[in-house]
């Protein structure tokens, strides 16, 4: 069975889930206090392509963290499956949060960004929660990708 990454992190399909990632990150800067918002704000106002090109960076590493959650959902799931992927994603969202964040870590500890990393430090305590706030987003996003590929081309 092919990867998220070979599934939903390559041409045709990649340009069109980084822009649903920045989407949903946009849609859930919108619903954050003042501080988030404006440096958020900040950084689109010092590079406007800075968020998707940080998407399209790290996309590969998050899928690759999602991964093995997916494996373990298709691995449990009997025709039809007795839950959704994303059903499952939410149950464990503590856990896919950190994964998660566990590449946005390394990524901040190397940047060059010194504004962005500083920005970072300063908000990575609370972002476990808002990873696991987006989570049923971000898991129905991926199903909706999965689901638009042909049978044969996920092989």
């Amino acid at each position: 069975m092919a990867t998220l990454v070979e599934q939903i992190g390559k041409d045709p399909v990649r340009p069109q889930v980084i822009a649903d990632c920045v989407d949903l990150i946009d849609a859930q800067v919108k619903q954050k206090g003042f501080m988030i918002k404006s440096a958020y704000a900040m950084i689109k106002g010092i590079k406007k392509k800075f968020i998707p090109e940080v998407v399209d960076t790290l996309l590969d590493d998050w899928l690759g963290k999602i991964q093995p959650h997916y494996d373990k959902w298709a691995a449990t799931s009997i025709s039809p499956p007795a839950s959704s992927f994303s059903d499952y994603v939410i149950a464990r969202s503590d856990d896919v949060a950190e994964d998660l964040l566990s590449v946005t870590d390394a990524r901040a500890e190397k940047t060059s960004h010194t504004t962005a990393k500083k920005m970072y430090g300063r908000m990575r305590a609370g972002a476990k929660k808002d990873v696991i706030e987006a989570m049923p987003e971000l898991s129905k996003m991926i199903e909706r990708h999965l689901a638009a590929i042909p049978k044969s081309a996920a092989q």
